[in-house]
């Protein structure tokens, strides 16, 4: 695998999880780094890891629903580097909870965080990978930006979203030399499933129509923390998109792959939907005790 040496890689959400385990990675291949996230003592902790393993590090404190502190990153990133090689769009977030249920204020902040921050950075660095004909865009996406699954329709929608700025762009920015890859995570053992599973309970309404689910969400996280790729697989797909001289335009990570979503895709809609109708229990929503 072709090597990070002297790359200048911008990553979001670079506290913790996969921002973090990839910040790790790249540095360990001589990468030269610019970490964001909104937490700065984890951001300083993350900092002081990559320095021992001889990464030349700017870390900038960044709420990426924030456009003027996404701008910012940008411009501190190139005044002190001269170029960013390669941006990972990796901040985000999980808002799940009933489609009817999520209020307008947490879906536009979820679609701020996942969508137009992304959007915003990506616009503020093309430039100058467009000017020297070279660069590499890696979002990080999910198999969520694939397939929609109940209580998870406001961050589904973020991930489709990214998913259709990503196809998008890459055809348009490849006559500049920039290439553009999505990354299509399943369940990753981060706080991504904690963080997920505390915004569910948030934004139920415990004597609304959904209050059945509310006492089924511990069985559910199990069930997906069972399917859950360490952290660490999931960065060698990330890196062979950082590295490989002609990467795929997705890469698929997490168990099935691409298969798995093929064969989502071929069923028929009627059948889909019976099988999240169990997965989810949601058929006891329409019984007595359900309403009780």
């Amino acid at each position: 695998m072709p090597s990070l040496a002297n790359q200048v890689v911008l990553i979001t959400g670079a506290s913790a999880g996969i921002g973090k385990a990839v910040a790790l990675a790249a540095a360990k291949q001589g990468a030269r780094l610019v970490l964001a996230a909104r937490r700065e003592g984890l951001l300083q902790n993350v900092k002081d890891s990559v320095v021992a393993c001889g990464a030349e590090t700017l870390i900038v404190p960044t709420d990426m629903a924030d456009t003027a502190q996404v701008e910012a990153l940008a411009a501190k990133a190139l005044d002190h580097f001269g170029r960013v090689d390669i941006l990972v769009n990796n901040a985000g977030y999980g808002q799940m909870g009933p489609v009817e249920e999520v209020d307008v204020a947490a879906m536009r902040r979820q679609f701020e965080v996942n969508v137009f921050g992304l959007h915003t950075l990506t616009r503020a660095l093309l430039p100058q990978m467009r000017e020297r004909r070279k660069g590499r865009i890696l979002n990080i996406s999910s198999v969520a930006g694939q397939m929609s699954m109940p209580f998870s329709g406001v961050y589904n929608a973020t991930k489709f979203a990214v998913e259709a700025l990503s196809d998008a762009l890459r055809v348009e920015v490849a006559p500049f030399g920039i290439q553009v890859i999505l990354i299509e995570p399943g369940p990753v053992a981060t706080e991504f499933g904690r963080v997920a599973e505390e915004a569910f309970a948030a934004v139920v309404n415990p004597n609304g129509p959904y209050k059945a689910i509310l006492e089924n969400t511990a069985d559910m996280a199990s069930s997906f923390e069972k399917m859950a790729w360490p952290v660490d697989k999931v960065v060698q797909p990330i890196l062979r998109a950082m590295t490989d001289p002609h990467p795929s335009d997705r890469y698929t990570a997490f168990t099935g792959g691409k298969l798995a979503l093929g064969l989502m895709r071929l069923l028929p809609t009627a059948l889909a939907d019976q099988m999240w109708r169990r997965i989810y229990k949601l058929d006891q929503l329409g019984s007595p005790e359900s309403a009780s």
